[in-house]
């Protein structure tokens, strides 16, 4: 599934909610970077966690 996240793209870590929404930075050779609302820049390795995507924001 991360492999089709795209930069723009927003998405939510599935274990870490108080990070709140998250922007795609980039998403290469399975590591995705994502600026959190709460939590600032990530990088996640996506063999490890799925990031949820979100299609409306709330």
């Amino acid at each position: 599934m991360n492999a089709l996240l795209e930069p723009g793209m927003l998405v939510r870590h599935p274990t870490e909610a108080d990070w709140g929404l998250g922007q795609v930075q980039s998403n290469v050779g399975g590591r995705v970077t994502v600026n959190f609302e709460h939590a600032g820049k990530v990088v996640i390795d996506s063999k490890q966690v799925v990031l949820l995507p979100v299609f409306e924001r709330r």
